[in-house]
């Protein structure tokens, strides 16, 4: 089988001032501003209701942005332009497969009403069948196919017009946790190798995290923070993004606290980094935690997850937090430690 056709020079996506209200309510989408690079993976991540559907339909075209608003492909504003003229290639949560046609007639639906020569059809179909590895399943329907069966014929159909942009819509929420995990890895190379400009919707970090290149966090409508995960996770600009993007515990501070430059905890006076020093809260993940045998803090709780354990711990000046630790920890419930932390992983719990 021939390989797949060099696609054109990837697209880029800029969002300008957009924003979109539905009649009286409150804004579903702030004025945003956001540019994806050409053939980049950029997911759009946050919670149910934070505008990032309505971000992602206004790109499609299945919604028009408020006044003022613009979508611009490379250099070609397409802001009053319906999706189909656009090329736009989408992937739905639930795939939207024609149940009656095969795997083979789905994958070469849109190819199939653009009147191609049925030879340039069915070469184009069994390259992308290799591509996803449905070799062998042509004939099937989506009945007869696991969820990460339909989701891969959703992709191939997506692309088989070969669209300037794919957007992804939650596409493996249908899917189950063990299912999830392999097939988000598996789309992640389809995307790499697609070289296509995708963006990806979802609420999962976890998801966002293994197929995007970068982030764009979303809360109550607008963008909080964009950028690469590791970024994102270690250096958030807002209390959200720390949150959102795992767990984390809050250190409390009084006023002396405050004055003194230090973070109280379990008996330790922590120096506080100088991008939190005004910060009545700070912020510690419960791995940048360590523990060491003896002190005045007291584990509660062990939980044993298989690749770590999780310890639930009282110290006597911030109440109970979580620390995590590598599975062949020993601290039981009972145990009485002490907490090693690096200042420079506490993080301001307010908007700077």
């Amino acid at each position: 089988m021939a390989p797949l056709p060099e696609p054109s020079a990837p697209t880029r996506i800029a969002v300008l001032g957009c924003a979109k209200t539905y009649g009286g309510a409150a804004p579903a989408l702030q004025a945003t501003s956001l540019q994806v690079e050409p053939g980049e993976v950029l997911a759009l991540l946050g919670p149910s209701g934070c505008g990032k559907t309505t971000l992602l339909r206004v790109i499609a075209g299945l919604v028009a942005p408020d006044a003022g608003g613009s979508i611009r492909f490379n250099d070609e504003d397409v802001t009053r332009r319906p999706i189909e003229t656009r090329g736009v290639g989408m992937v739905f949560q639930h795939y939207a497969l024609f149940p009656q046609m095969s795997v083979e007639a789905n994958i070469g639906y849109g190819l199939a009403i653009r009147r191609l020569p049925r030879e340039q059809v069915r070469r184009r179909v069994g390259e992308l069948i290799d591509l996803v590895r449905l070799n062998g399943l042509e004939q099937r329907r989506p009945a007869q196919l696991s969820g990460g069966q339909r989701q891969r014929v959703a992709l191939a159909r997506a692309v088989a017009v070969q669209p300037r942009v794919l957007l992804l819509d939650e596409p493996l929420t249908a899917l189950d946790a063990k299912l999830k995990e392999s097939v988000r890895s598996e789309l992640a190379g389809l995307l790499r190798r697609l070289r296509i400009t995708a963006v990806h919707v979802t609420h999962d970090q976890h998801e966002a995290m293994a197929l995007a290149d970068r982030l764009a966090v979303m809360h109550a409508g607008r963008i909080v923070q964009v950028g690469d995960a590791e970024s994102l996770y270690r250096r958030p600009a807002h209390p959200f993004v720390a949150e959102f993007l795992g767990r984390v515990n809050r250190l409390r501070r009084s006023a002396q606290d405050v004055s003194d430059g230090v973070v109280p905890l379990a008996g330790q006076r922590l120096p506080c980094p100088p991008e939190g020093a005004a910060a009545a809260e700070l912020l510690l993940r419960p791995e940048d935690i360590g523990l060491r045998p003896g002190g005045s803090a007291q584990v509660v709780r062990r939980v044993f997850l298989g690749e770590r354990v999780q310890l639930q711990v009282h110290t006597p000046d911030q109440g109970e937090i979580l620390c995590d630790a590598g599975k062949e920890s020993p601290f039981v419930a009972g145990d009485a430690v002490s907490l090693d932390v690096n200042p420079a992983h506490l993080m301001p719990a307010t908007q700077p």
